[in-house]
């Protein structure tokens, strides 16, 4: 039978573990603020660490700063984006409800400046049915109002929890930056492994999250206002709207922001606008794809950059279990779970190494 220190030691780490639970249960409605807070912590250490040099030691004046400097830096030029990004999405929307929008002279248009061969080809299929098409587009239309709706009526009706988030995570934020050092070495203690271990796994984590956060951000930020840019100078219809859709989607590898460009220079050119649809597939093919070949290993690093279809695949895992989060969190987890692995994997084999070479 065990002995009573061993009984006691185990029911000792049920309840660590039970306790822990339970807080990290308490904290889930808030883990976005949360993470977000921790996020901004990693980023702008650097500056923190400046201001308590420059302010001598003066740790909470520093936090004080640093956030406010959080607070205009990304926080603000967010709303404003935001802000016009809504008032863009409702013209939009009025336009495509409007009489002006004509659906069916469109899509005439289009068939026209079609070759005679592919016209054909259409016909053969039986899809040169204008009627049919508006029909099954209005249908389209008309669910994606309701969601667009039904979408800012929700967010209207979580203006409250949204305010509380962001008091949490500036709150949070403020004693991150101002007792950061204190928390880790907390952290470092309290975590049962070897410190060695322990400090390797924390700088994997920050290298991690600052390379995917300000590598892939910045580079998603980068690509949708290029093409944001391109869609304002071809006189297109939303383009701070496109090219926020444009930002979001160059968060994923291959496709990316030609989900959006390829699909309006598509049209441009069925319309017979060729000048414009030319103009745009060069600034997208041009430009706007060959940013990320371009930036990544500058900003993001080759030691710490993914395949992309690992990339694809976490960030998609991450939105369906994270929602919007996910964009951060799922190639996070996995750049995570890679660098663990790869820690495991260099630790047999010294030890395997070591072995080897120990004498018989």
């Amino acid at each position: 039978m065990p002995d009573k220190q061993t009984i006691h030691t185990t029911a000792f780490v049920t309840l660590v573990v039970v306790i822990t639970v339970a807080f990290i249960w308490l904290l889930l409605p808030f883990y976005g603020a949360i993470l977000w807070a921790i996020i901004l912590a990693i980023l702008f250490d650097p500056l923190q660490r400046r201001l308590v040099v420059g302010l001598r030691g003066r740790r909470s004046l520093a936090a004080g700063l640093s956030v406010l400097a959080c607070v205009a830096i990304v926080l603000i030029p967010a709303m404003l984006i935001l802000a016009t990004l809504s008032v863009e999405a409702a013209a939009l929307y009025n336009k495509l409800q409007s009489s002006d929008f004509d659906l069916a002279a469109m899509l005439t248009q289009a068939r026209d400046s079609l070759p005679g061969f592919v016209r054909s080809a259409l016909a053969g299929v039986d899809l040169t049915s204008l009627a049919d098409i508006q029909e099954n587009l209005g249908g389209l239309l008309s669910g994606a109002s309701r969601t667009l709706a039904s979408g800012a009526l929700g967010a209207g009706q979580s203006t409250v929890k949204f305010l509380i988030s962001l008091a949490i995570m500036l709150y949070l934020l403020f004693f991150l930056f101002r007792d950061g050092p204190s928390l880790i070495l907390m952290l470092r203690n309290a975590v049962p492994l070897e410190r060695n271990r322990t400090d390797r796994i924390g700088r994997k984590f920050v290298s991690v999250a600052k390379a995917t956060v300000r590598g892939n951000i910045l580079i998603a930020l980068i690509q949708g206002g290029l093409g944001g840019l391109a869609f304002w100078l071809l006189g297109l219809e939303a383009p701070l709207l496109w090219g926020v859709v444009m930002a979001v989607l160059s968060l994923l590898p291959a496709v990316g922001a030609f989900l959006v460009w390829g699909p309006f220079a598509a049209y441009l050119l069925f319309s017979g606008d060729y000048t414009r649809g030319i103009i745009l597939i060069l600034v997208g093919a041009l430009v706007i794809s060959t940013v990320d070949n371009l930036l990544r290993p500058v900003l993001v690093g080759r030691e710490t950059r993914m395949p992309d279809y690992l990339v694809l695949i976490s960030t998609l895992g991450g939105l369906s279990v994270f929602g919007a989060n996910g964009f951060i969190l799922g190639p996070m987890v996995a750049a995570l779970f890679i660098s663990v692995w790869s820690l495991f994997t260099e630790d047999r084999l010294n030890a395997g190494s070591q072995n080897s070479a120990t004498p018989v």
